[in-house]
C-alpha cells in the first residue's frame, strides 16, 4: 500500500468519524474541522481550502453557540430536526469530501454523499427519535438531558475523528448497529395506516 492510499483511507475514516458527529450536532464536526485545519493538524483537498479559513471559524463559532443555545429551548429543539437531517447529510458530506485529497473528483463526491451523508442521515434519524421517545416519556423535561448527551456525543466523535481516525470507524460502526436498532424498533411499534 502506498503513502497516497494511506492517506485516502485515514481522510475517509475520519470524513466518516466527523459525518457521524454532525448526525448528533451539524456545527461541531465543521468547527472541530476548521480548528485542526487552521492548527495545520489537517490537511483540506483543493477547493476546501476555505474550511480552514479565520472566517470560517469566526461563522462556525456562532453557528454552533446557536445551535447549541437552541437545543435547550423545549419547543425549539424539534422544529430544528425538520432542518437538521438535510443540514447533517450535507455536512456529512461535505465534511467527508473535504479529506479525500488524493482522489478523483468524481470518486471523492460519490464516496462523500454515500459514506458521509448516509452515515449523517442514519446517525440523525436515530438521535430524532430518541428526542421524540423522550419528549413522549417526559413532557419534554428529558430533552435537556438527550440533547446535553448528543452535544457531548458529538465533541467526543469530533475529537475521536480528528485525533485517531481508525479507532473512530469502530465507535461510529457502533453508532450507527445502535441508530439502526433504534430506528427498526420504531418501525415496528408504528401504527399502520
Amino acid at each position: 500500500m502506498n503513502a497516497a492510499t494511506i492517506q485516502i483511507m485515514i481522510g475517509l475514516a475520519a470524513g466518516i468519524g466527523l459525518a457521524a458527529a454532525t448526525g448528533l450536532r451539524v456545527f461541531i464536526p465543521l468547527l472541530g474541522a476548521s480548528i485542526a485545519a487552521l492548527a495545520g493538524h489537517l490537511t483540506l483537498a483543493p477547493g476546501f481550502q476555505w474550511l480552514g479559513t479565520w472566517p470560517a471559524l469566526a461563522a462556525l463559532s456562532a453557528a454552533t453557540a446557536i445551535e447549541i443555545a437552541a437545543y435547550y429551548v423545549p419547543w425549539l429543539d424539534h422544529a430544528l430536526d425538520a432542518i437538521a437531517a438535510p443540514a447533517a447529510v450535507a455536512a456529512g458530506t461535505l465534511l467527508t469530501v473535504s479529506l479525500l485529497g488524493e482522489m478523483s473528483s468524481c470518486w471523492r463526491w460519490t464516496l462523500g454523499i454515500i459514506a458521509g451523508g448516509g452515515v449523517a442521515g442514519i446517525v440523525q434519524a436515530g438521535s430524532m427519535l430518541v428526542r421524540g421517545a423522550s419528549a413522549a416519556a417526559t413532557g419534554g423535561f428529558g430533552n435537556h438531558l438527550v440533547a446535553t448527551l448528543e452535544l457531548a456525543g458529538s465533541v467526543a466523535l469530533t475529537v475521536v475523528a480528528l485525533l485517531l481516525p481508525a479507532i473512530c470507524i469502530v465507535v461510529v460502526v457502533a453508532l450507527l448497529a445502535w441508530a439502526i436498532r433504534r430506528i427498526g424498533r420504531s418501525r415496528r411499534h408504528a401504527v399502520p395506516l
